[in-house]
């Protein structure tokens, strides 16, 4: 076994993972005054770099104010903890919130850029017309019932679908600025625990001066973005890549006084996900392969607790175009999921624990003319070979709203009474039922009736995405990997998707990342304050949650 050096600890920090989350922590380790080591299985980036790149921050941001919304972190605190319900504690979101304003100019401390044009129109992700976004169920019942509105994902500036590779290299190349250490095709095997203590790691790397390294790189390239949506294309690549690296790779050890895990989620571990959240296990992983719970697994051979491992993000986005929220949408017993303008992973939740992952989203001949209409304004380009897809072979057909039902599959009886009690609602002062905003309710009843099948196995073309939630359980004050018996592990830390956080019970565009940065932050900056000698991390780490705003 050889260490990457001979002397005696030989860094402060190491950092296994380099996503957003690890370059958040790799940059307060290092500003703290920490030697730091990062270590990836892949070339770093992970899923945050695959991303739509948006930050979910409020509270007042400088984009909010420019865009004439009025946000407050009690505003903020008020909307979030519908979502984030006890994922957290109280004081660890509002903490959250307090800090978010401060987030977007840390980041443009990096390098980011963001803008404050807002899209005028529900969407999954804006078009490059713009950047900040209701990114979640601001509007939404019951969402805005106890919270004003405001607009709060902040996408960084990039063209198309590469925001997050922007958002994430700005970061990582701050972070290799400020000296920190990057070891890439670096898997950590095991941690070093001495007295109960993580005091290193054990690691296996295909070193970049092997012959075969350029190529793994390129292999590694070609394939991310596509293995991102469709890993099935990408098979045959990702086992040529393992292969490589199982004959190529060498052993290492590195020595610290504290760990940070950052590795990301486990949606690639199908046992993991047929174990823990089995109502999941036919929707399409989002992420990488690195995305197998590796991470979580070594704070769980340290000793550490998990949680809320059963939770997974499902994304069935209606829209856009926009038009397709204002029909309905109803399950195999044609009874009415939920009210369309929810979040996709809202409503996606639903129809996954609620109707076995099976619906269909009904429109009529208006509404139907009008999605066709926002096709080219308002979708990226993924957003248009889904929508090319619905508006040709992806749908089904019929003169009647009963003749529908029975080529879906769906009960007649029961989507009638739906459809008809939504008809009746938005055309009285009661409303929607399910309490649809109003601007975005149209009423079903205009032939030919149109159905879109939204099930988690519909068709390749249109799949289900997801990523997993839980992760290991962390002290909301110091980001410290915590056991059983709530005691905290000595030196290990977690971070973003490896470790349950604000977004680990009820997803929404921008969350993820926003608490990658956070939690992120939140470990390196404390592990660093340790530097200054025992007894000096509780002062340390309160001075720099101070100075973070």
């Amino acid at each position: 076994m050889t260490r990457t050096n001979g002397a005696a600890g030989d860094y402060d920090v190491i950092i296994v993972g380099f996503g957003v989350a690890g370059a958040a922590a790799a940059i307060e380790a290092a500003d703290g005054g920490a030697r730091v080591l990062v270590l990836d299985s892949s070339y770093g980036g992970g899923a945050s770099a695959l991303s739509g790149g948006v930050v979910y921050a409020g509270g007042g941001t400088r984009y909010q104010t420019q865009a004439g919304y009025t946000d407050s972190p009690d505003n903020l605190f008020a909307y979030l903890r519908q979502e984030v319900g006890d994922a957290v504690d109280e004081e660890t979101l509002r903490r959250f919130c307090r800090e978010s304003p401060g987030m977007i100019p840390w980041l443009e401390r990096q390098g980011v850029s963001f803008g404050s044009a807002v899209a005028p129109y529900k969407t999954s992700y804006p078009t490059d017309k713009h950047y900040l976004y209701f990114s979640g169920n601001e509007k939404a019942y019951p969402y805005r019932e106890t919270a004003t509105p405001a607009p709060r994902g902040h996408r960084a500036l990039a063209k198309g679908l590469a925001s997050g590779k922007v958002l994430w290299t700005h970061l990582a190349e701050s972070a290799k600025r400020k000296g920190v250490h990057f070891i890439p095709i670096a898997r950590v095997a095991d941690l070093i625990m001495n007295d109960g203590a993580v005091s290193g790691v054990r690691y296996r790397v295909l070193e970049q001066s092997h012959p075969s390294a350029a190529r793994h790189r390129r292999m590694t390239k070609a394939s991310a973005k596509i293995g991102n949506w469709a890993p099935d294309l990408v098979k045959g690549t990702t086992a040529r890549m393992a292969r490589i690296w199982q004959e190529g790779s060498v052993e290492r050890e590195a020595l610290a006084s504290t760990v940070i895990l950052s590795a990301g989620g486990f949606i690639y571990n199908r046992d993991w996900v047929a174990k823990h959240a089995p109502e999941f296990t036919k929707i399409s992983p989002l992420g990488t392969p690195a995305d197998d719970g590796s991470g979580i697994q070594l704070g769980l051979d340290a000793g550490g607790a998990t949680a809320k491992m059963g939770n997974v993000t499902a994304w069935r986005f209606l829209s856009p175009p926009s038009a397709f929220i204002e029909g309905v949408a109803v399950g195999l017993n044609g009874r009415r999921i939920a009210n369309e303008d929810l979040y996709g992973a809202t409503h996606g939740n639903v129809l996954m624990r609620r109707f076995g992952g099976k619906g269909w989203a009904v429109y009529d001949a208006d509404n139907w003319k009008k999605a066709r209409r926002q096709f080219w304004t308002q979708t990226q380009i993924f957003h248009k070979l889904t929508a090319a897809f619905t508006f040709t072979l992806g749908h089904t057909r019929a003169r009647t709203l009963e003749e529908l039902a029975a080529k879906t599959g769906v009960d007649p009886a029961a989507m009638m009474e739906t459809v008809s009690a939504y008809n009746t609602g938005i055309a009285s002062d009661s409303g929607d039922p399910a309490h649809k905003e109003a601007e975005v309710c149209h009423p079903v009843a205009k032939a030919p009736f149109y159905a879109v099948n939204i099930s988690d196995d519909a068709s390749p073309f249109s799949p289900i995405p997801g990523l997993t939630l839980g992760g290991l359980v962390v002290d909301g004050r110091t980001g410290r990997v915590k056991r059983d018996d709530g005691s905290a592990i000595a030196g290990l830390y977690a971070a973003g998707r490896t470790a349950v956080g604000v977004c680990s019970n009820s997803y929404i565009s921008g969350l993820s990342l926003a608490d990658c940065i956070f939690s992120g932050r939140r470990a390196g900056a404390h592990a660093a304050s340790l530097l200054a000698g025992p007894g000096a991390g509780g002062a340390a780490g309160g001075a720099a949650e101070g100075a973070r705003g």
